[in-house]
């Protein structure tokens, strides 16, 4: 009886494992894909207003940056 305890106990911890990665992916995705989003939208509509059509382009490479520091940031806590 205690063996299947453990088993069960194991089984668990594996299965919140898993699901605790899962989350940090999602995490880590939604970090990179929302400030590049935001940031390449914001160059269209203030592209379409100024005339420079281009805008989008660095916008979307600041977007970048801030997604990839955000990420960098957040795997810097899970390490600790």
């Amino acid at each position: 009886m205690e063996g299947t305890d453990v088993a069960k106990n194991r089984k668990s911890n594996d299965s919140k494992m898993i699901w605790d990665a899962l989350i940090m992916v999602l995490q880590f995705g939604i970090s990179m894909i929302v400030p590049i989003l935001l940031c390449t939208l914001f160059g269209v509509w203030l592209g379409e207003r100024t005339g420079i059509s281009w805008l989008a382009i660095p916008l979307f490479f600041v977007g970048a940056i801030a997604g990839g520091q955000n990420v960098y940031r957040m795997a810097k806590k899970f390490m600790k």
